[in-house]
């Protein structure tokens, strides 16, 4: 990937403040790591945990400086914004029901904010965050890195192109088998995850976990909308008292159909998100454990093998490669194609240029809106016995 100038305009990195993500947390390390992997951001400050001791010994142990290692999310940010090497930008990787409330300060006291998924937890504050977003002119970003792969961006340009034609079906489907185990229904062992807390997870496990990742990545390389759903969900295994499946019936706004399924009870599955995208020229099939590849069948004519880089690739896919054809690039990379597209938009404003066009589709906040509505138009849905229901 090639640096933007408009970075090198500023004379520096972005300055990053990061909430959450400490020890022992996934996505925290990942959102660090993504930060860092195009050099456009240098991690400054941080609030590392919700217990203050955690939070000031592992904001030191990833190299703060101890003054800048804070306790509390909200002096963090009245402090950054009044230092003249204050942060820029706040990422936020904390249990979902505090999405809402860091992100409204952080835009409150001037900084661009990047964010984990879902947005939020209920349509409510989802709409009141996008619209704060609006008003404020700054830059939000939410991690849905799927969006970030090359392939599927591949696959968004060459639909944009019109080389699959009008788009008439689409099958998306995510499953995991991270929660197959019957004979434990839920986590046992100590405190229950925040994830199983319908407070602090959201009203859907399944659904704000992975089920926005499958409506999002439907809504970016189609370009549609859904419009109605007919929608199922509940739990798979026995006594669990949080969903683990979830299937829908989608109608998009052009009319085309289409069929939606996510669960995380398969037992066996690893991390499996694919999709086939069919329109009146072909179609398209990509499938996250096997990222570096496309296929295209178009109508009439023999299957090809789209690949990173290699022959038929469009700006938009190339833009968001490393590295040479035949090398796989995956969940790391897509994660820092977000962050580096945000750090392009967040740079642009600052200096009041014009960022690249191909940066600028990085999810935002109505990406965001349009997830949570999802989520609940499904929940609904389900509740009618799977009458359809206006996303």
């Amino acid at each position: 990937m090639t640096l933007n100038p408009i970075i090198s305009t500023m004379g520096r990195r972005l300055r990053l403040a990061v909430i959450g993500g400490g020890p022992g947390s996934f996505i925290g390390a990942m959102h660090r790591q993504a930060a860092r992997l195009d050099n456009r951001y240098e991690i400054v400050a941080g609030v590392l945990s919700s217990n203050p001791e955690r939070a000031k010994k592992a904001g030191i142990e990833i190299g703060l400086k101890s003054e800048r290692s804070y306790t509390n999310v909200f002096e963090m940010l009245k402090t950054e914004s009044a230092r003249d090497d204050g942060a820029d930008v706040i990422a936020i990787m904390t249990p979902n029901d505090s999405h809402y409330a860091y992100a409204v300060a952080a835009l409150d006291n001037g900084f661009d904010v990047i964010c984990d998924k879902p947005m939020t937890n209920t349509l409510e504050n989802a709409e009141k965050l996008h619209q704060k977003v609006l008003d404020s002119g700054l830059v939000f970003c939410l991690t849905h890195n799927y969006t970030g792969y090359p392939m599927t961006r591949q696959a968004k340009a060459m639909v944009m192109d019109n080389q699959i034609g009008t788009i008439r079906l689409i099958q998306v489907e995510y499953v995991q088998g991270g929660n197959a185990d019957e004979n434990d229904p839920d986590p046992s062992e100590g405190e229950l995850p925040w994830r199983y807390d319908p407070a602090k997870g959201g009203p859907s496990l399944v659904m704000g976990d992975i089920g926005t990742h499958a409506h999002n990545l439907v809504r970016f390389i189609t370009g549609l909308e859904v419009r109605e759903v007919a929608a199922e969900v509940g739990n798979i295994v026995p006594d669990r008292q949080v969903h683990d499946y979830a299937g829908a019936l989608l109608r998009m706004e052009n009319g085309a159909r289409g069929n939606f399924w996510v669960t995380q009870a398969a037992a066996g599955v690893e991390n499996c998100l694919r999709i086939r995208v069919s329109g009146t020229k072909g179609s398209l099939e990509w499938m996250q454990e096997f990222p570096q590849t496309l296929t295209f069948k178009p109508l009439n004519a023999p299957s090809q093998i789209r690949t990173l880089n290699g022959p038929g690739s469009l700006p938009l896919s190339t833009r968001s490669c490393r590295i040479v054809a035949g090398h796989p690039e995956g969940f790391h990379e897509g994660f820092a194609n977000i962050y580096s597209d945000a750090a392009e938009a967040i740079a642009a404003r600052r200096t009041g240029k014009k960022a690249d066009p191909l940066a600028l589709y990085f999810p935002n906040s109505l990406d965001g809106l349009l997830g949570v509505r999802f989520v609940h138009s499904v929940i609904e849905s389900s509740q009618a016995d799977g009458k359809w229901v206006k996303c």
